[in-house]
This record gives C-alpha cells, structure tokens and sequence, in this order.
C-alpha cells in the first residue's frame, strides 16, 4: 500500500496582508503602530483594521508574535524571497501554464522597456547560458 504524502497547503496572503507583510519586510520586526503608520503613508488606515488583521495573520501563521513585551512585536512567519516565490510560481502556473518566458515576453512586449533594462535582461539570460 502506498503512503499519500500530505502536502500542508500555506495560506496565500491577500491584498491587504500583503501590504503588512511588505512594510515589515523593509522595516523588521514591528509593532502595529509602526505598520499602520507606515500604511498610512500610502492610503488611510485604521489602527484597530490593521491590528484586527495582524492578529487574524498571526492565527493564519502568517506572521509571528512576541508578546514577551506590552507592546506586541509582529514579524513575518516565512522570508520574503520564500513568500514572493511561492506566490510568482502560482502566479506564472496559472496564467502562463507554467511557462517564465511567456511571462517575460509580455512583461517586455507590452510595456517600453529601457534600453538598460533590455541590457540587463541579455546579461541575466547570457550569464544563465553560461552556467549551464
């Protein structure tokens, strides 16, 4: 009989989660003052918005919570790079079957794209040709 391998499926942050998750990316571990202020800098925010779903992130084990202190300390559960690579793999899964060059041949196609960016681009793919 074979063992089914259980694959625990992450929750997928939302929107709003993903604007939290990316101000404690580039501030650190935070409190919910300093996240909702940060937000606010971007659009109006409620206080008692962002800690309602900064607790609901921690229960989604989205985010971390050190309460070791009055002023609990938020950080995220899963690194940037991780989270970011999960959701653009889902991403190029879905709307590109699986394919990163159909992705990027939009990307580039369907805006101006600079020639520094253009440059940076044959450099990316020369240097993977390289190391293959």
């Amino acid at each position: 009989m074979e063992e089914k391998e259980e694959k625990v499926k992450k929750p997928e942050p939302t929107k709003s989660e993903l604007e939290i998750l990316q101000v404690l990316w580039e501030f650190g571990p935070s409190t919910v003052r300093l996240v909702n202020d940060k937000l606010n800098e971007q659009r109006e925010v409620n206080y008692t918005s962002t800690l309602k779903l900064m607790q609901i992130m921690a229960e989604k084990n989205l985010l971390l919570r050190d309460e070791s202190s009055m002023k609990h300390i938020y950080r995220p559960a899963e690194e940037e790079y991780k989270t970011k690579s999960h959701l653009l793999d889902r991403f190029v899964n879905t709307l590109y079957n699986g394919s990163p060059s159909k992705l990027v041949m939009q990307l580039v196609g369907s805006k101006k794209t600079s020639r520094e960016e253009l440059d940076e681009l044959r450099k990316i793919l020369k240097d993977l040709d390289n190391n293959k």
